[in-house]
């Protein structure tokens, strides 16, 4: 299964036994902006409360850190979700906030049947998908059967290793601005991790907001990666979030295996660890 679907064929599907959709809009209070619209019969996540677990020091896994695998799985249950459900999220981003995350840790979870919606909510609006303020009481499940994360992601100490390893490569899909150390908007500290390069995550998408074809995708990241094999890939970002974004689009393109750095940046800048800055 393809890990992007569009709008048209989610309409098509729309009545699909077994379909859940999952709003991970973001906003400051995300429930009153799913409240206000969503796509009807939608259940809410919700990227700080639902997707991570708050930690008291950011210099320990970032400011989105991973939530425990077994709050994740008694979470899916809750949201209606079972192995046999094929699963289809949406934010307001274009994939790239809380629908690639919640995305990157369903698959983790070892659940295949997950889509991105390419677009969010924009292009489910624009395709007539029904749009609703109706809140839809999920049929809740029993906690998904999962005992650890199966995707690949990588620790501090794993990329201070990488920095100097010219066989692995680290990706920092932050806005150009933000890579070269002119603004940081987010975190204390401007620049990037050292030998990083900069693939910004909006280079996943076109003009008009949907995700490039597949071999645009892989044209992209094969002439990054070069010949290294994606398993020696390190995706970083601010805080694990539109990491996950590039990840999808990895995927899409074909390209499976690279490490997800779940702390990023928020991490690595607070570790009084050496800053690259510049292009």
């Amino acid at each position: 299964m393809s890990p992007i679907i569009s709008a048209e064929d989610l309409k098509n599907q729309i009545s699909e036994p077994g379909l859940v959709i999952i709003d991970a809009q973001s906003a400051k209070d995300s429930f009153e902006l799913f409240r206000s619209q969503h796509i009807r019969g939608a259940v809410h996540v919700d990227l700080d409360t639902d997707l991570s677990e708050k930690s008291s020091d950011p210099a320990n896994g970032g400011r989105h850190p991973l939530p425990g695998i077994n709050t994740f799985a008694s979470l899916v249950g809750k949201l209606g979700i079972d192995p046999a459900s094929h699963v289809v999220v949406y934010d307001n981003k274009n994939g790239a906030n809380a629908a690639a995350r919640f995305w990157w840790m369903l698959k983790s979870a070892g659940h295949d049947k997950v889509q991105v919606l390419d677009g969010g909510m924009n292009a489910a609006i624009k395709a007539g998908i029904q749009v609703t303020s109706e809140i839809s009481n999920p049929n809740s499940k029993a906690a998904y059967p999962v005992q650890d994360w199966k995707l690949p992601a990588v620790s501090l100490e794993t990329v201070k290793g990488a920095t100097s390893d010219p066989n692995k490569l680290i990706i920092d899909v932050r806005e150009g601005y933000r890579y070269r150390g002119e603004k940081e908007p987010l975190d204390s500290i401007a620049g990037h991790i050292p030998g990083a390069v900069n693939v910004p995550y909006i280079s996943n998408l076109g003009d008009d907001g949907l995700f490039l074809p597949p071999e645009e995708l892989a044209e992209i990241y094969k002439s990054v990666i070069g010949d290294r094999k994606p398993e020696e890939v390190i995706v970083s970002c601010g805080s694990g979030i539109t990491a996950c974004h590039t990840l999808l689009a990895m995927e899409q393109a074909g390209i499976e295996g690279a490490n997800l750095y779940v702390g990023s940046w928020s991490e690595w800048s607070r570790n009084n660890l050496p800053i690259a800055k510049g292009g």
